[in-house]
């Protein structure tokens, strides 16, 4: 037997979206394949709960479940025929949403002319409408199409069926800046098992992206597969910020070299770097490395890094340096008295 989705995801059923997705996620981590290697128990339950996610985080299919529960999403079900008149017939089409309809005083003939003729490749003229098409004759709900019978109607349109599927991974600030290929596990919509698919994230990417892979969605009755669109998230990284294509990030220079000037490395995401430091450089001034910043797909230039430069005093100078730093105060103190 299958649980309410909303217990799956421990839930209230007036949850909002943040809520859902806050669930969803903390239980996919713990029931995740990679996390509980071996244990089918696990397995089984981080497929039940991609399901229900699936289902509540989507609108129209929400408010189908919210309606009619499991049943919303199989085929037509002749229990649901209500003989007193009010909810009962539903009618799966092509692309396994249902409709339900209402009439009051015409001829069932022609209602079911002017609806269905069109659905099923028809011209919705009464000259070209089968009436083989609706064998009443022998049909559970055979007395319910007379007429001044009262049906309800939730629209005409099929609700289209959403064949993507969707998840979300993590990955660190410098595999986003520079690109990356991730090996990620989901679950096979067969019922096969946890299969492996390798994901490209293309080099600078944004919080909050998706990446596409084509075909790996659900399939549909008709063979028609979705996608899986994977939302990309990143890690921050306590060394470097980043905006748009230009990267920011901090390094420590000698006091010696920023009083005399001289040679420094700096960091980038592609390796240290070799600078020449102007003598007397003060400490949080930013020194502009172009072309080390980030290059996106279809952008023919690069961004550029800014380093704030940060002046390294020494912590425990031995006794010859603190010497040496006492004639230079005396002499920084005799040309001040000067001036």
């Amino acid at each position: 037997m299958k649980r309410d989705y909303y217990e799956v995801l421990g839930v209230p059923k007036n949850a909002d979206d943040k809520k859902l997705k806050s669930a969803y996620r903390k239980l996919a981590k713990k029931y995740h394949p990679d996390a509980n290697p071996g244990d089918h128990e696990a397995e089984k339950k981080f497929k039940e709960v991609g399901e229900a996610y699936t289902v509540l985080s989507d609108p129209e299919k929400r408010k189908l479940y919210d309606a009619y529960g499991f049943s919303a999403f199989e085929g037509p079900d002749p229990s649901q025929y209500n003989s007193e008149g009010a909810s009962g017939f539903r009618y799966t089409g092509k692309e396994g949403g249902f409709h339900t309809f209402h009439f009051d005083g015409q001829d069932a003939e022609n209602l079911f002319e002017s609806m269905f003729g069109d659905l099923f490749g028809r011209s919705s003229s009464k000259s070209s409408f089968k009436r083989s098409a609706f064998n009443f004759s022998g049909s559970p709900y055979g007395n319910a199409f007379g007429r001044g019978m009262h049906f309800s109607d939730f629209g005409r349109s099929a609700v289209k069926e959403d064949l993507n599927l969707h998840t979300s991974i993590t990955v660190d600030f410098r595999d986003a800046a520079l690109g990356c290929k991730k090996t990620i596990h989901i679950e096979s919509m067969d019922g096969s098992g946890v299969q492996t698919l390798q994901v490209s994230i293309p080099a600078g990417i944004d919080e909050g992206k998706s990446v596409r892979l084509r075909g790996k969605g659900r399939v549909s009755s008709s063979g028609q597969a979705g996608d899986l669109l994977i939302e990309i998230h990143i890690r921050p990284d306590p060394a470097y910020t980043r905006k748009g294509q230009d990267i920011y990030t901090k390094a420590f220079i000698p006091y010696t070299t920023a009083v005399l000037g001289g040679e420094a490395l700096l960091p980038t995401l592609h390796g240290d770097v070799s600078c020449r430091i102007p003598a007397g450089i003060q400490s949080g001034k930013q020194m502009r490395l172009k072309g080390k910043g980030l290059k996106l797909a279809g952008k023919d230039t690069a961004g550029d890094e800014y380093v704030e430069i940060q002046i390294e005093v020494p912590r425990r100078p031995s006794a010859e340096e603190r010497q040496l730093l006492k004639q230079l105060a005396e002499l920084m103190s005799q040309r001040d008295g000067s001036r």
